[in-house]
C-alpha cells in the first residue's frame, strides 16, 4: 500500500511555517531570557511549582511577541517569494 503524503498550496500566509518558526524561536530565545530573568530578578524560586509559574508568566508574552513577529515577516516576505 503506498504511502499518502500530505500536501499543502497555501494561498496567503503558511500558518504551518508560522507554527514552526515560533516554536523554534521561542525555545532558541524564550528559554535564555526566561533563564536570564529567573536568576537576575532576584525572585526566590524555591519550588517547581513557582519556577513553572515564573517561566509561563515571562514566557507567555515572549511566545506572542515572537507569533506576531512571525506572522508578520510571512506576510509580508514569504507572500511575495511565493508568487
Amino acid at each position: 500500500m503506498p504511502r499518502v503524503v500530505e500536501e499543502t498550496d497555501p494561498e496567503g500566509v503558511d500558518y504551518g511555517w508560522v507554527m514552526q518558526v515560533t516554536f523554534v524561536v521561542t525555545i532558541l530565545v524564550g528559554a535564555p531570557v526566561v533563564a536570564l530573568l529567573a536568576s537576575g530578578t532576584g525572585v526566590e524560586l524555591a519550588t517547581w511549582g513557582e519556577r513553572a509559574a515564573f517561566a509561563i508568566r515571562v514566557g507567555a508574552p515572549i511566545w506572542f511577541v515572537t507569533a506576531i513577529a512571525v506572522f508578520a515577516y510571512a506576510k509580508r516576505y514569504r507572500i511575495s517569494d511565493a508568487v
